[in-house]
């Protein structure tokens, strides 16, 4: 049996419209193991949902970036933002772009969609800033690539004083894959990536929300989580 779970919120536990999965929304909040929400998203957007839905505040948010281990407690922040700030500056001079959640986002930065990550990512060669360019399906982040959801779940493992290899984690998207991979049992919901399709160890066969009360289900009658 795992003793802890960590899962994504946008479109994993809700849709493209972002509204919460009811049925999947009820399954965690009676779960009897810890749940940590690990979303792309800022603090004040996971913390609030953590709330909503009646968890502990365990929160993962921008990408790893920044931790709460629960309510109204200091947030762990990492110190990435200036390489960031640096390539944004950089794509800013050949690209008209919209910046989302400047003054909320403390560790990376996200642009309005609509510019392929590649020709981003071209863009910034030379530059040898140590940063990448994801989308997810809601924004595009310009982030570090020491910093991702696995190493934010490696730190809320040690905060949580157990093992990564002890967590569930269930995601849709690329920004997913170094938690699903470093987690001792990972799912991915029916409108995943084909990237995180590839390292999960369950894909469901609903998508969104309706994947993740289907993976719970699945969990809880195997035993896998209580």
């Amino acid at each position: 049996m795992f003793s802890a779970l960590a899962v994504d919120i946008d479109g994993t536990i809700t849709g493209m419209d972002r509204k919460l999965h009811y049925g999947a929304c009820e399954l965690l909040y009676n779960l009897e193991i810890p749940v940590v929400l690990a979303t792309g998203n800022v603090l004040c957007y996971a913390s609030a949902a953590s709330k909503l839905m009646g968890l502990e505040g365990k929160v993962i948010s921008e990408n790893g970036g920044v931790l709460q281990l629960a309510f109204d407690t200091k947030p762990y922040i990492s110190d990435n933002i200036e390489e960031c700030e640096a390539a944004f500056d950089l794509l800013s001079s050949k690209y008209d772009l919209v910046r989302l959640d400047p003054f909320l986002r403390k560790t990376e930065i996200t642009i309005q969609r609509g510019i392929p990550v590649e020709e981003l990512q071209e863009a910034l060669s030379g530059s040898n800033y140590n940063v990448e360019i994801i989308d997810t399906g809601f924004a595009i982040h310009i982030k570090s690539k020491n910093v991702n959801k696995g190493t934010g779940l490696a730190r809320m493992a040690e905060l949580m004083e157990i093992d990564t290899k002890d967590f569930v984690a269930i995601g849709d998207s690329v920004n997913d894959i170094e938690m699903c991979e470093i987690a001792g049992f990972s799912v991915a919901v029916g409108n995943a990536s084909d990237e995180l399709i590839q390292v999960a160890d369950m894909v469901t066969s609903s998508s969104f929300g309706d994947g993740a009360q289907e993976a719970l289900e699945y969990l809880l009658a195997e035993g896998l989580i209580a």
